[in-house]
């Protein structure tokens, strides 16, 4: 994967250069406009930026597919030293130690699958970018993060099923998996929950929210110096925090 990047990077400044070459030359010399010179324009100007974008783009969408992007952000850092702990049990961390995508674990596991899967998981993911740069969350101590970050929905069991498919022997010879068939297909029981294969990640929310609300601090607030929320209370049932959503 890395070298598709080096390579993707090289190929784009290469068209950038060379659109930029052609265009100070043309500056510079003001050489007539003959044929000759209307195709070299139509290189500078059309063919090597539009290829220079292209690979651009590709190069940066694959990279927001690496587990070092996702935690990139402060507030995914518990997360992302969990995945990367060779001693953690959680399912994030069995998972990134699987040698076949284990460096793009957040990406295989969080992704919307499906024939737009990739285009919908890459717009979902703008709304982090604004929650964290625009929505308070980057000022947010990670006490806080932990309040106030919400999961924006529940995690589909089908992203497990991707891989772990309920149409196997070895799957359906489990009592447990055929007993909860029904509840896993639509979601009433979580693959990662406690009675199952366990929390995704190293720490859990309450599943109720408090009844008054934690207020989200925003850029310059007041808010962010405050102290954090109160723990979660006694009794609440804890859920696991997949990704950074919504409250």
């Amino acid at each position: 994967m890395h070298g598709n990047f080096t390579w993707l990077t090289m190929i784009s400044l290469a068209a950038i250069v060379a659109a930029a070459a052609i265009l100070i030359v043309y500056l510079v010399k003001k050489p007539t406009l003959d044929l000759r010179m209307k195709l070299w324009l139509l290189l500078g100007l059309g063919v090597f930026p539009f290829l220079g974008a292209a690979t651009s783009t590709v190069a940066g969408m694959e990279a927001t597919t690496e587990r070092e992007f996702c935690g990139s952000c402060h507030v995914m850092g518990e997360h992302f030293a969990d995945s990367a702990d060779p001693t953690s049990q959680s399912l994030a961390a069995r998972h990134s130690r699987n040698p076949f995508f284990g460096g793009r674990s957040c990406y295989v596991c969080h992704a919307d699958y499906g024939m737009y899967g990739y285009a919908l998981t890459k717009a979902g993911g703008m709304r982090h970018v604004y929650e964290y740069h625009l929505g308070g969350y980057g000022e947010m101590s990670m006490e806080q993060a932990k309040q106030a970050i919400h999961l924006l929905k529940p995690f589909d069991n089908l992203n497990c099923r991707q891989c772990h498919t309920s149409t196997l022997h070895d799957w359906r010879r489990v009592p447990e998996h055929e007993a909860l068939k029904a509840e896993l297909e639509s979601n009433r029981v979580s693959c990662a929950s406690a009675g199952c294969h366990g929390f995704a990640h190293p720490f859990f929310k309450a599943e109720h929210r408090p009844q008054t609300p934690i207020p989200r601090p925003r850029p310059g607030s007041s808010i962010m110096n405050t102290p954090a929320a109160p723990a979660v209370p006694s009794g609440a049932t804890p859920a696991p925090v997949e990704s950074a959503g919504v409250p």
